[in-house]
């Protein structure tokens, strides 16, 4: 059989009940993991170490457009936003978006 002899709502329905089943699956389980266990614990400080390996990767060793803004510029930005971070009891979101919001400024400021 080809794909072309599927129509487009059976395509969409099969995608659907898939993605129905796995979070019938999510919500089943959800009751039975233990978030302050050691495997959350675990899987938290890997996202915050990729978080951070990708700005630190971004500030440091920038490339295309980036790489043409001061490295002052860019290292001042995240140093702000991990300041933020902390301060405002590791609000990532904050931290990150007061980041961009120096970086933008600073740039703002240099180029007129």
């Amino acid at each position: 059989m080809s794909a072309a002899a599927i129509s487009p709502l059976a395509l969409v329905l099969l995608a659907a009940s898939v993605t129905f089943i796995w979070r019938v699956l999510g919500a089943l389980l959800a009751s039975k993991i233990d978030t302050d266990g050691a495997l959350f614990r675990w899987i938290g400080c890997v996202s915050y170490a990729t978080v951070a390996g990708l700005i630190a990767r971004m500030a440091v060793l920038p490339t295309g457009d980036l790489a043409d803004t001061p490295l002052m510029l860019r290292v001042g930005a995240v140093a702000i936003g991990f300041a933020v971070f902390f301060l405002a009891k590791r609000n990532l979101l904050l931290g990150a978006a007061v980041g961009a919001a120096c970086f933008a400024g600073g740039l703002a400021i240099l180029t007129y």
